[in-house]
C-alpha cells in the first residue's frame, strides 16, 4: 500500500524532506496535492483531509502523511515514524534519538533561513518587511549560517563509524535532510554559503556523495523534483545574500 504525502503542489518546502526519504528508499507513495482530481487527489483532496479530519489527532498543517488509518504531521515526526520501515535509521535507541536530534537542528536552521525573508510575519509580503529582512539576513549570514554548518562538520568528522554519514555507517534520513538544507542554502544565499562550505569540506564532500546516490540522483533529474522558487522556504533575494565568515563563531 502506498503512503500518502500531503503537501503544497508548487513548492519544495518542508514536504521535500519527507519526499527525499521516500525517494531514496524507493518507497511507493502518492503526492496527493499533485495528483488528478478524477483520481480522488489534487489540492481539494488535501485540503479536505486537512480541514475536515474527524481524527482526535488532526494535523496542524502540511506536510502530513497518511499510512492507512494513521495520520502523522510535522516533518521531523513523519521522518521519525517512517525511518525504521524505510531502513533510514539505526536500530539502537541511542542512534534513533541522535538522528532525531540532528533532524530537529536541521529544522531549526530551516526556520531561521525562512525568517530572513519573513522576519515580521508570514501573512505579510516580503516587500512589506524589507528593512527588517535585511537586518535579519545580515545576522543570519554572518553568524548563524557558519555556526550551524560548523556544527554539522564536527558531527561528520567525529562519527566513530567513519565520515561518510552523520550517524553510524549507513545512510539515514538526517543525511538526506542535511543534503536538502545545503541545497536550499546554496540557492538562497549562494555567496555566503560557498564561503562557509569552503571551511567545512566534510559537509561539502558529503553533500556531493548524497547527490550521487542512484535513487537520489534519479529523483533530482526527474520532473518530481520541483525547482526552488520565491514562494518556498528558501528564496533567492540577492540583496539578502550578505558576506559570511568562514570560521566558526
Amino acid at each position: 500500500m502506498a503512503y500518502e504525502l500531503h503537501y503544497w503542489p508548487t513548492i519544495q518546502g518542508r514536504g521535500e524532506f519527507v519526499r527525499l526519504a521516500l525517494e531514496a528508499a524507493g518507497a511507493p507513495y502518492i503526492d496527493v496535492a499533485r495528483g488528478q482530481p478524477e483520481a480522488g487527489q489534487g489540492m481539494p483532496s488535501m485540503l479536505h483531509a486537512l480541514n475536515n479530519s474527524t481524527s482526535p489527532h488532526p494535523p496542524f498543517a502540511p506536510p502530513f502523511l497518511r499510512d492507512g488509518a494513521l495520520v502523522v504531521g510535522q516533518t521531523a515526526a513523519i521522518l521519525h515514524y517512517l525511518a525504521p520501515m524505510l531502513k533510514l535509521v539505526a536500530r539502537s535507541e541511542q542512534a534513533r534519538a541522535w538522528t532525531q536530534q540532528i533532524q530537529l537542528t536541521v529544522g531549526d536552521m530551516v526556520n531561521e533561513a525562512h525568517d530572513t525573508h519573513h522576519p515580521v510575519g508570514t501573512t505579510l509580503y516580503y516587500e512589506d518587511q524589507k528593512p527588517e529582512a535585511s537586518r535579519r539576513a545580515r545576522e543570519f549570514c554572518a553568524t548563524r549560517l557558519p555556526k550551524y554548518l560548523h556544527w554539522f562538520e564536527r558531527i561528520i568528522a567525529g562519527n566513530p563509524a567513519g565520515q561518510r554519514h552523520l550517524v553510524g555507517g549507513r545512510l539515514s534520513y538526517a543525511d538526506l535532510s542535511l543534503f536538502q538544507l545545503v541545497e536550499g542554502l546554496r540557492y538562497a544565499f549562494p555567496t555566503a554559503t560557498e564561503t562557509v562550505l569552503s571551511a567545512t569540506p566534510q559537509v561539502a564532500g558529503w553533500h556531493d556523495r548524497v547527490a550521487a546516490l542512484p535513487k537520489v540522483a534519479a529523483y533530482l533529474r526527474s520532473a518530481r523534483r520541483l525547482p526552488f522558487n520565491e514562494q518556498g522556504i528558501f528564496r533567492r533575494y540577492p540583496e539578502l545574500d550578505f558576506p559570511a565568515t568562514a570560521e566558526a563563531p
